[in-house]
């Protein structure tokens, strides 16, 4: 009985160990924007920058994706400063960075983006097998009665979920 105790448990661990870590993800993003596609990035970063992501010191709140000249970038996204960093290395935690993406797949979301009302905004941030990859969204910003009624549809849901409890007789 013990030995099956600890292979479940070395089974579990392997699942977890190299698979993707979430480091930081955009909520805001799914209020404020339909999301009809996903895309998975690669982000090039610095050596103090991969440090303070493994760290979890992300913001995706306001960053978007722009391509430029063939080539995908990620802005406005905030990566803190890694406190042991050398001097030399520039600290500026909202610089432009490159995405990892084939040309094919950049070329797809160009004809997408230069669609009216399109933009590629940061999902989330994870480490998949050590390196750091952002999921943008091709997204279509919603307008306010939209989102009104995403909020009245889950006060809707959450005060059923409660009248049921209410109900329910405990066991």
């Amino acid at each position: 009985m013990p030995r099956e105790r600890e292979t479940r448990r070395k089974v579990e661990k392997d699942e977890d160990d190299g698979r993707s870590k979430t480091v930081a993800d955009n909520r805001r993003a799914f209020f404020n924007y339909t999301i009809d596609e996903k895309v998975e990035a690669g982000l090039a970063l610095t050596g103090s920058e991969i440090k303070s992501v493994r760290d979890g010191r992300v913001d995706l709140r306001d960053g978007y994706a722009r391509i430029d000249g063939g080539e995908a970038w990620l802005r406005n996204v905030r990566v803190a400063p890694w406190p042991q960093a050398s001097p030399w290395e520039p600290a500026d935690p909202l610089r432009v960075r490159k995405l990892l993406l084939h040309r094919d797949q950049i070329a797809h979301l160009v004809g997408k983006v230069s669609q009216k009302g399109y933009t590629l905004v940061p999902l989330r941030m994870y480490l998949k097998s050590g390196r750091a990859k952002v999921e943008l969204g091709l997204a279509r910003g919603k307008r306010k009665y939209e989102k009104r009624q995403v909020l009245k549809e889950r006060e809707a849901a959450r005060e059923m979920d409660a009248a049921i409890r209410r109900r329910s007789p405990r066991p």
